[in-house]
């Protein structure tokens, strides 16, 4: 089976509405880092109940559709789907615990070509489900390698933010934990890929890989600790390209560039000296 263009493109998502609690939030947390010096109290905020923060990255997974691409009527090559790009805007800091109401929808699907598969841009907005407030908006686009060629448009492809080809202004090193895809799956995302050897095998890769989002939570937790003082309000936007796999156990360096509230930044796994992050913006707030 092979993607239906028209079909998919029209593809309903139930509305999801999603009630999480401090165990959750402290739970994402843990998963993407958080905590790994526990006399650093810009941190502890994070995973610790007294005055608990939500890390503004957390929208990546709430009231998130799944693993939708899974889905027999979809004609995705699951096993061959990667995370391409996230974007996500921060409209209001997250509570520490409630109901978050969001329903997907797919806006864009290109045909980079048969061995070369295709982007599927989606799209998200969380409003808290008591006050009808906008939280957060999320833009994706799944790269789906294995299902080029099925005939749909070849544009328009998002442009991605260019970084600087300077030295970076600043460097954060943050490492992540050998069972980090474990603990991170556990905030949602339960793609074999990230867990299950043999599935990882079958996609390409030595072992399983972190998540792109887990990637981008430590990503998103060296911009709060070196440009916001740890204060989630001040983080604004972010967004960001997925370029290479992240094994767990591995150091990423987050190379930032600032021009006031903008923000330019990539990672690398530095025991590879792989640029896994790039093509990042985030906007902050002073």
């Amino acid at each position: 089976m092979s993607i239906d263009y028209d079909r998919l493109l029209a593809r309903e998502f139930p509305v999801v509405e999603h009630h999480y609690t401090r165990k959750e939030t402290l739970l994402y947390a843990l998963g993407v880092g958080l905590g790994a010096d526990p006399m650093d109290t810009g941190q502890l905020r994070f995973v610790y109940e007294k005055d608990l923060r939500a890390l503004p990255t957390m929208a990546a997974v709430l009231a998130s559709p799944g693993f939708w691409a899974r889905e027999p009527d979809t004609g995705i090559d699951w096993v061959r789907v990667l995370h391409g790009e996230q974007e996500m805007d921060f409209h209001k800091p997250l509570p520490a615990e409630g109901t978050v109401r969001a329903q997907t929808r797919i806006t864009g699907i290109v045909d980079k070509g048969a061995s070369k598969g295709a982007l599927i841009y989606t799209q998200r907005e969380g409003v808290d489900a008591d006050s009808g407030e906008r939280l957060f908006s999320v833009v994706q686009t799944t790269f789906a390698r294995g299902d080029g060629g099925f005939g749909g448009p070849a544009a328009p492809v998002r442009e991605s933010h260019p970084v600087p080809d300077t030295a970076p202004q600043a460097c954060c090193d943050l490492p992540t934990l050998p069972q980090a895809a474990l603990i991170y799956r556990l905030s949602g995302d339960c793609n074999p890929l990230h867990a299950d050897p043999d599935v990882a095998a079958q996609a390409g890769f030595r072992q399983p890989i972190l998540h792109g989002l887990c990637t981008l939570g430590v990503a998103g937790h060296a911009l709060l600790k070196t440009c916001c003082d740890y204060d989630p309000e001040r983080l604004k936007s972010i967004r960001v390209r997925f370029t290479a796999p992240v094994y767990p156990g591995e150091t990423l360096r987050t190379e930032i560039w600032r021009d006031g509230a903008l923000i330019s930044f990539r990672a690398r796994a530095l025991e590879r000296d792989v640029v896994v992050l790039s093509n990042g913006r985030a906007e902050v707030a002073s």
